[in-house]
């Protein structure tokens, strides 16, 4: 029985210790998530502990009121609640990493890119055994990759670019068979290339440019069958060019500009076969962009590279000793984008098949001993922003059909042998940005008055031709001229007055002409003027002392035997006093005679307004200086009876017609306003007041105002603008159905982008800092960001703009309210440059466009007086379009 009861009770105890087992195995397997967890916190408590600077103010939600789990920058698995990513890219952190960053055993993604981060990488990094990616680019981190990183063997993407990095590449990192992405640019990197690298069968990207590399390239790099991106750019390599790099098929971008590689390449013989290895690469069907610039390459520019594969997108060959022709083949690579061969002893003509790159944005060749004509065919590269070709010796007329290069930023024909006239297509090319140089060649003729239209253009160097003729009064529309060279001519006649309104020049140089008549007051406020120079002219009369005068080594003025006057330092004769004060005289008497004139003329404006007034007949109140006198009869007509047909938007206050007036053809842009709408009174005369006394080019001109009564008897209100061809900028970055575009509308690119937000900032600038009365602008988004035919931006409608006094403007509270509670809300639309196809350049444009977006965030920041000032953000901007096309850049295909 007692066998009986025993065995009817071992269920009952084996459940019993089935529970307890449970109970046990439960509270064993618990233990370690908790310590986990604990681990976990603690090492991110310690990290932090290590921030020195938090701008943001990030790190304040890492406290004990919520699981850190919901940290920012921190993401935690869901099953074992363990950090898998800590994600802290680009917060305005700064300080060291603390070595208990190794104890986040599960951590897989650890990326603190464009940060301030600085001393050294701690060994325990060696402990995150499950980390598959590593950003740590764009700090101030120094010391040595260490060498214990080859124990996180499950990494893909290594990338440690832009810090301050020091020491050899470890060797054991060869080690990490399952990386894609070693990055280690933009760093102090010395010593050899370790072959070990070559064990990593899976590497895609290999970036190493821009380091203090030494030795040779391996041949071991050759094994590398996945290699798409190689670079060694900007090192000091010093080797052969081994054969098998040329068997991988893969390879898209090849780069080992700027080094030491000379000598024969296996397959060449001495320097006359130096680039003959280059044909092997005429298999490679993915290869991108090439480039072996700055080495000492030799011998004659090989024919075979006619035959690259049709993916060829960039070729740098610059700063060799290459010899020969460019090939009539080059037209074969039918998606070129960057051909730059710049400083080599290339000669004979330019190919006439250039003109079948239809896709090529930059040319450069200058420095070479290139002769003959520029062929015509050059004329069909639309999609060309820079033309380079100085310092050859290029004979023959200037092309007119380069004015089909409606994408031109920058050319360069100077020290050529150029003849005859100047085309007027090339001069009337207002996507000209940064430089047209046709200096020094043997040009002729009349600078003709399409130079009106380089409104947008920084320099302008037509010096030591044979141009003759009146300077242009047209010049006095280049509004963004900073340098003005046009020394060496046969210009006569006086300085025109209209050059007044080149207030941003910083260099004139006028030498060396038959320029007469005396030197205008004007440039004393030229504040930017630091270069002035009018030697050996003809000009007469007394030099003021004030501005860019008040500088002798600023100003030249020695080859005018009739000038007078000026600082000691000048060494000239002082002004005869009669003279002086027989100019006085005559001046006095001028200033009366004008004044009883303009006193006379306003007393009669006056007269005839106030019996208007009386007769009460709709009146027009004129905005300063206005040409149009139009009255309500007039715009009817002009709009076909605000014809439906004629609408083109609609405002905040009232409707936008696009009208022809009869007198003269001439477009305008009426905004009728809905007096319906209470507020549209008032903004109809904020809107007066705040433009009445605005001229600026980035600035929609108001042609004048019309206030009365209509046909029905209802008041009636409207403001008339110069029109604009091109529509808004929001017509182009997000067209609507049933617009009234132009058929072929296509879309803006990165560069017409960049330069509408350029003239945005200029205005805003004028607006806020150049005015009397300070303005601020209520309303700024795309819709009232219109564009003229030479897609130059101009602002509109400021939805009720703000009035302020220096002294509010100073003040950040007023300054706060006044942009907060007015205009379109949350409106910042921005698009990526998706059609720059070459790698290398959208590489570029994304790197600008983070600095674009850190501009639009600095000026969107809470406090006001940490918000970036217009001048500086005009600095910047225009810093990031002159860098987008530095030579050192192009080189690489940018």
């Amino acid at each position: 029985m007692h066998k009986f009861q025993s065995l009817q009770q071992l269920p009952n105890q084996l459940s019993k210790s089935f529970v307890t087992g449970l109970n046990l195995l439960s509270l064993a397997t618990a233990i370690p998530v908790v310590r986990g967890n604990d681990t976990d916190r603690h090492a991110l408590l310690q990290f932090k502990a290590k921030i020195t600077g938090d701008q943001l103010n990030i790190m304040e939600s890492w406290n004990s009121s919520i699981h850190f789990c919901q940290w920012i920058g921190v993401t935690c698995g869901r099953k074992h609640r363990r950090v898998t990513k800590l994600k802290l890219r680009n917060l305005k952190l700064s300080g060291s990493l603390s070595p208990y960053i190794g104890n986040l055993s599960f951590l897989r993604e650890f990326d603190l890119v464009d940060n301030s981060f600085y001393n050294q990488i701690p060994q325990e990094i060696s402990g995150l055994r499950r980390l598959e990616a590593l950003h740590l680019g764009n700090n101030s981190i120094s010391g040595e990759i260490p060498s214990n990183l080859s124990a996180c063997s499950k990494l893909i993407l290594v990338d440690m670019s832009g810090n301050q990095l020091t020491g050899e590449i470890p060797s054991l990192l060869g080690l990490l068979s399952n990386l894609k992405v070693f990055g280690f640019v933009h760093n102090s990197l010395r010593g050899n290339i370790p072959p070990s690298l070559g064990n990593l069968s899976s590497l895609e990207e290999l970036g190493l440019e821009t380091n203090a590399l030494s030795g040779i390239i391996r041949e071991a790099f050759g094994r590398l069958r996945n290699l798409l991106f190689f670079s060694i750019f900007e090192n000091a390599i010093s080797c052969l060019v081994p054969v098998p790099m040329f068997n991988l098929s893969s390879i898209r971008i090849f780069d080992i500009g700027e080094n030491k590689i000379q000598g024969e390449n296996h397959l060449g013989h001495g320097r006359e076969g130096d680039l003959n290895f280059l044909c092997t690469l005429v298999n490679n069907t993915k290869l991108g962009f090439l480039s072996i610039f700055e080495n000492n390459f030799g011998g004659e520019f090989p024919n075979c590279i006619s035959n690259f594969s049709s993916t060829v997108q960039g070729l740098a060959m610059d700063e060799n000793n290459i010899l020969g022709k460019i090939p009539d083949g080059i037209g074969n690579l039918i998606n070129l984008e960057v051909l730059v061969v710049v400083e080599n002893q290339l000669s004979g003509p330019i190919p006439f098949n250039i003109g079948k790159l239809q896709k090529l944005k930059i040319f450069d060749a200058n420095i070479n001993f290139l002769s003959r004509t520029i062929p015509h065919s050059i004329g069909n590269l639309t999609e060309l922003t820079e033309l380079d070709i100085h310092f050859n010796n290029l004979q023959g007329s200037i092309p007119s059909g380069l004015g089909n290069c409606k994408n031109l930023l920058l050319m360069d024909l100077s020290s050529n042998n150029l003849s005859g006239p100047i085309p007027p297509e090339v001069l009337g090319l207002p996507s000209l940005t940064i430089v047209l140089n046709l200096s020094s060649n043997d040009l002729t003729g009349e600078l003709s008055v399409e130079v009106e239209k380089l409104k947008n253009l920084g320099t302008l160097d037509v010096s030591q031709n044979r141009l003759s003729g009146l300077l242009p009064k047209n010049l006095g529309s280049c509004v963004s001229l900073e340098k003005l060279f046009l020394e060496g001519n046969l210009f006569e006649g006086p300085i025109p007055s209209s050059l007044s309104s080149l207030r941003g020049l910083e260099a004139l140089d006028l030498s060396d002409n038959n320029i007469s008549g005396r030197i205008p007051e004007f440039l004393v406020r030229f504040g930017a003027l630091k270069y002035l120079n009018l030697s050996f002219n003809d000009l007469e009369g007394l030099i003021p002392s004030e501005g860019v005068f008040k500088n002798a080594r600023a100003t030249f003025v020695e080859g005018n035997s009739k000038l007078c006057g000026g600082i000691p330092e000048l060494h000239l004769s002082r002004c005869n006093s009669k003279t002086s004060a027989s100019t006085s005289l005559k001046l006095k008497i001028t200033i009366i005679v004008v004044s009883s004139g303009v006193t006379l003329v306003f007393s009669i404006f006056l007269i005839i307004w106030f019996r208007k007034k009386k007769e009460q007949k709709p009146t027009t109140t004129h905005v300063e200086n206005s040409l149009l006198q139009l009255s309500y009869q007039s715009i009817l007509r002009a709009t076909k009876g605000f014809s439906p047909q004629n609408l083109v938007g609609l405002g905040s206050f009232g409707y936008l017609y696009k009208g022809i007036l009869e007198a003269n053809g001439a477009a305008i842009a009426v905004k009728v306003l809905n007096l319906l709408n209470h507020r549209a009174s008032r903004s109809f005369l904020v809107e007066c007041e705040a433009l009445k006394n605005i001229r600026h080019r980035n600035i929609v001109k108001v042609l004048t105002a019309i206030s009365g009564i209509d046909y029905k008897g209802n008041d009636f209100k409207a403001l008339v603008y110069e029109f604009m061809e091109n529509g808004s900028l929001e017509d182009w970055l997000h067209p609507s159905v049933g617009m009234n575009k132009p058929e072929m509308m296509r879309n803006l690119n990165f560069f017409q982008r960049l330069n509408v937000a350029i003239d945005v900032a200029h205005a805003l600038e004028y607006l806020h800092h150049c005015c009397e009365t300070p303005i601020i602008n209520c309303d700024l988004k795309p819709s009232n960001v219109l564009l003229d035919w030479e897609m130059v931006g101009h602002i509109r409608d400021f939805g009720l703009p703000k009035i302020h006094s220096r002294d509010k403007l100073n003040d950040s509270t007023n300054e706060s309210s006044s942009l907060g509670l007015r205009g379109t809300i949350g409106y910042a639309p921005l698009n990526m440059a998706r059609e720059a196809s070459c790698p290398q350049m959208a590489m570029c444009i994304a790197m600008r466009l983070n600095s674009i977006f850190e501009i639009g965030l600095t000026c969107s920041t809470e406090s006001p007086s940490e918000r970036m000032d217009m001048s500086n953000v005009i600095t910047k901007l225009c810093s990031i379009r002159d860098k987008l096309l530095r030579p050192a850049r192009l080189h690489r295909g940018i």
